[in-house]
C-alpha cells in the first residue's frame, strides 16, 4: 500500500512512523525544508531557540512510537524528568516554584501564604476525570460507532456526567481553592489548548493530571531533539521525505482521494493523510468540495505572540520555564476572546533552555523565549500591537525582576499570528485549531477521516483529539489505527 502524507510535523511523522512499521510504503511531502512543523528551531546570532512548543509532557506516548517499530527509545533521543517544572512570579511578591511532588509544592504554597487544604483531593480528582476521558477522547476515533464497542470505552462513556463537562475550569476551581492566586494558577492550564478558563468545561483541569501527577521533562538538547528523534526513525523505516515540496491539490476522484498534485507532477496513492491546517486542507488543495462549512467556522483557540531574545545577562531567579502573571486574568482573556486584541497587563511566559543546555547561549547569557497570548489573527494591526505589546512586556518585567531588560536584548526576533499562519499553515494562527470554550467542542473538532471522500485522513492540531505534542502523536495514532482496521 502507498501511502502520502502531507505535513512532516509530529502528527505526520508519527503517522508516517507507525504505518511504515507495518509495512506500508510513506512518502512524506514537507513545505519547509526541514521537519517538524511548529516542534521547530532557530539559530539567531549566538543563540539557539526552539521556536514552537516548550514544555515536555506525556513523553511516554513518543516512546510508544519507538517501541512499535521495535526500537529503543534512547537510542534516539534522551529526556530526564524536571523535579521543578515551572518557577511563578504574582504581582503581589508572591513567588513559588510548581512539582510533581505534591509535598514539595504544598510547602512551596505554605511558605506563600496559600493554603492548600484540598489540593491532594483536587488532584485526585483530576486524575479521575483524566482516567475517564482518556480512552474516548484522547485515544479512539469519537466520530467512528465502532469506538464505542470497547468497553474501556464504554466504561468512560458510563462515567461521563462525573467530568465536570457542565461546569466551567474556574468555576470548578472557585469551588476548591478559596486563595485567588491559586485559582488563578489552575485556570492556566486552559492555555495549554488556547482556550479561555471562564468558559472551558471544567473537564479540562484534565491537564493538573498531566502536569502534576505525571510530571513534566525535558529533552536532552531541547525540545526540538524530539523532532531529530523521529525523523531519524521514519528514516530507518525506509519512510521517504520530499522537502522544499508544497502540495498544490488533492486529486478527488469518484469520491475517493487518488494522488497528490505537485505543480505538474501527478503522484498516485493509495491514501493521503493531511497533516496540514483542516480549514486549509479543504480550501486550497480541495477548493471544488463541498467542505463542512459549520466545524470549519468553529471558534478558533488563541494565537501567540513570541520574542526571541538573546539576553546578555543570567537571572538566577529564574529557571526553565517561568510564568509572570497578569493582575486581572478575567480581563486579560476577555481581552484575547471578545475584544480580540492583547491585554495591557499580559500574562508572560518566558521558556530559557539554556538553564539546561548552556549551549544554547554565550557564556552568561540566556535565550529567552517570551511568549505572551493573543487573539488569532482577524485583521488587526499587529506591527502596532507588536510594539504596544514589547512596550508593556518590558514594563512588566522590569518592574517584577528590578531590572532593565532593554539594555540587556543582545539579538531579537519576532513572531507574531500571521507569521504563524505563514510559516506552519495554521489558520488565523491559531495554535490549536478550534478552541475549546463550549461543552461540545471536543465533538466539533474535525475527525480523522473524511465521511465523503474514502481513502482521506487527518492527524495533527487542528483536528481530533486536539494541539500540542501529546495530541498530536495520539492523532497519528489514530490515523494508524483506521487505516489499519479499514484496510487490513
Amino acid at each position: 500500500m502507498n501511502i502520502g502524507i502531507i505535513g512532516a510535523g509530529v502528527a505526520g511523522l508519527s503517522t508516517a512512523i507507525l504505518l511504515a512499521s507495518k509495512g506500508k510504503r510513506v512518502t512524506v511531502y514537507e513545505s519547509s525544508d526541514k521537519p517538524g512543523g511548529k516542534l521547530n528551531e532557530k539559530q539567531i546570532g549566538a543563540y539557539r531557540f526552539d521556536l514552537g512548543p516548550s514544555l515536555f509532557t506525556m513523553p511516554q506516548w513518543v516512546d510508544e512510537l519507538y517501541h512499535s517499530a521495535g526500537k529503543d527509545p534512547r537510542d534516539y533521543y534522551k529526556y530526564k524528568s524536571l523535579e521543578v517544572a515551572t518557577h511563578y512570579f504574582y504581582e503581589d511578591g508572591t513567588n513559588f516554584r510548581s512539582s510533581s511532588n505534591i509535598n514539595n509544592f504544598s510547602e512551596e504554597l505554605e511558605n506563600q501564604g496559600i493554603k492548600t487544604e484540598n489540593i491532594k483531593q483536587y488532584l485526585k480528582k483530576v486524575s479521575r476525570i483524566y482516567q475517564t476521558t482518556e480512552q474516548i477522547f484522547l485515544k479512539s476515533s469519537i466520530h467512528q460507532w465502532r469506538s464505542y464497542l470497547h468497553w474501556e470505552v464504554l466504561k468512560s462513556v458510563f462515567k461521563l456526567p462525573f467530568i465536570k463537562g457542565m461546569t466551567t475550569m474556574a468555576a470548578m476551581n472557585k469551588d476548591y481553592f478559596k486563595d485567588p492566586r491559586l485559582q488563578q494558577y489552575f485556570n492556566r492550564m486552559a492555555t495549554y489548548n488556547g482556550s479561555n478558563p471562564y468558559q472551558t468545561p471544567g473537564t479540562l483541569n484534565l491537564i493538573s493530571h498531566i502536569e502534576h501527577n505525571v510530571g513534566a521533562f525535558f529533552p536532552e538538547g531541547g525540545m526540538y531533539s524530539i523532532t531529530k528523534g523521529l525523523y531519524k526513525l521514519a528514516l530507518d523505516l525506509d519512510v521517504k521525505f520530499e522537502f522544499n515540496t508544497s502540495v498544490d491539490e488533492i486529486i478527488v476522484e469518484n469520491n475517493k482521494a487518488k494522488a497528490v498534485r505537485i505543480g505538474q507532477r501527478i503522484l498516485s496513492h493509495d491514501i493521503v493523510v493531511s497533516n496540514m491546517d483542516v480549514y486549509f486542507t479543504y480550501k486550497k488543495l480541495m477548493p471544488k468540495i463541498n467542505a463542512p462549512e459549520k466545524i470549519l467556522n468553529q471558534e478558533k483557540s488563541s494565537s501567540a505572540l513570541i520574542f526571541y531574545w538573546g539576553i546578555k545577562k543570567e537571572f538566577n531567579q529564574l529557571g526553565l520555564h517561568n510564568i509572570f502573571f497578569a493582575q486581572n486574568y478575567d480581563a486579560e482573556f476577555n481581552n484575547i476572546f471578545k475584544r480580540k486584541i492583547p491585554h495591557d497587563d499580559p500574562t508572560v511566559y518566558i521558556n530559557i533552555t539554556s538553564k539546561e543546555c548552556s549551549n544554547d547561549a554565550p557564556a552568561s547569557c540566556e535565550n529567552w523565549f517570551v511568549m505572551i497570548n493573543v487573539p488569532n489573527d482577524s485583521g488587526q494591526d499587529w506591527e502596532a500591537l507588536k510594539k504596544q505589546a514589547k512596550d508593556n512586556i518590558v514594563a512588566k518585567l522590569n518592574r517584577m525582576l528590578n531590572t532593565d531588560i532593554s539594555s540587556l536584548i543582545e539579538v531579537e526576533e519576532v513572531l507574531e499570528p500571521k507569521l504563524i499562519e505563514d510559516r506552519t499553515s495554521s489558520f488565523r494562527g491559531a495554535l490549536y485549531g478550534n478552541a475549546s470554550n463550549n461543552k461540545m467542542a471536543a465533538f466539533f473538532r474535525h475527525a480523522n477521516f473524511s465521511t465523503k471522500i474514502k481513502n482521506l485522513y487527518f492527524c495533527g492540531g487542528s483536528v481530533h483529539p486536539g494541539g500540542g505534542i501529546p495530541l498530536s502523536v495520539q492523532s497519528g495514532k489514530i490515523v494508524s489505527d483506521l487505516i489499519h482496521r479499514a484496510y487490513k
